[in-house]
């Protein structure tokens, strides 16, 4: 008898010449945004959720003539899509867990960050409060004043994670799962024109960048399960830098939507996805 281990190459068994053709690895991407890579070329639509040719997903399936890949990925996506639908204007998209079952042999998820408006804190209302006050700390003074806590928010969003992780092992129970984590989009230091925020505000955006990043580490390890840091990946690329992997303020609908990343990114999380397999 043959045994097959899911992810390794595949030589088949039998005498002689004869070998059987392998398996294919049923791969099945979870996401938001930043899996789906809106606006990344070739681009399509998919109902709202802007999912790209060349996000990662893609460019894990395209390197390996094994996979199979279901991308079900969506821009605006938070924890709740994952076990609901998500309508975007006209279209319904079903729950992205429902795109699992026993059959699955490899899933990648990475979501979160739009949850509780984390990432709209980040790279929305804190540029608009600082157009009034563009020395100052709007988002922080706020937070301080009576805002639901930044540190709440992950708290919550980690527990979150924790039960959805464990929703997607239930579904997919034979399934490697790897958890992908978010890059770094706010320099350590300093700022740009292409990342608005009060002067104040630097230090605060970065810390709730690295805080969302740490907090879906935490949660895929409390499920014990594989992790991909492009946090560390992304050193030296944030929006500011001279080598970006995330768009600044303004969408290029040839390569990326504002705040989401560029192709390079899409293809460092493919490298590291195809080196961990």
């Amino acid at each position: 008898m043959c045994g097959v281990l899911a992810l390794a190459a595949l030589t088949g068994c039998g005498s002689g010449s004869e070998q059987e053709e392998p398996e294919a690895l049923e791969y099945v991407a979870l996401g938001d945004s930043f899996t789906a890579g809106p606006f990344i070329p070739p681009a399509d639509p998919a109902g709202g959720c802007l999912r790209s040719g060349s996000n990662y997903p893609s460019l894990v399936a395209a390197a390996r003539d094994d996979v199979e890949l279901t991308d079900v990925s969506c821009s605006g996506a938070g924890t709740v899509h994952l076990t609901t639908p998500q309508t975007i204007g006209a279209d319904i998209h079903a729950p992205q867990l429902d795109a699992l079952d026993a059959d699955t042999d490899l899933v990648t998820v990475s979501i979160g960050g739009n949850d509780d408006q984390i990432a709209g804190s980040l790279l929305g209302v804190c540029q608009q409060l600082a157009v009034a006050d563009p020395t100052g700390a709007p988002c922080a003074t706020a937070e301080a004043s009576g805002g639901d806590p930044v540190s709440t928010r992950l708290a919550r969003l980690n527990t979150r994670l924790v039960d959805a992780f464990a929703a997607v092992r239930e579904r997919a129970p034979e399934a490697r799962v790897v958890v992908v984590g978010y890059p770094q989009i706010v320099p350590s230091e300093g700022g740009c024109g292409d990342l608005p925020l009060g002067l104040g505000d630097r230090a605060w955006a970065y810390r709730l960048n690295q805080g969302l990043t740490l907090t879906v580490q935490d949660a895929a390890a409390k499920a014990g399960l594989e992790y991909v840091d492009t946090w560390a990946a992304s050193a030296g690329h944030d929006i500011c830098s001279t080598d970006p992997w995330i768009n600044g303020r303004t969408t290029d609908e040839g390569a990326a939507m504002a705040y989401h990343p560029f192709r390079a990114y899409e293809q460092a999380v493919a490298d590291l996805l195809l080196e961990l397999l």
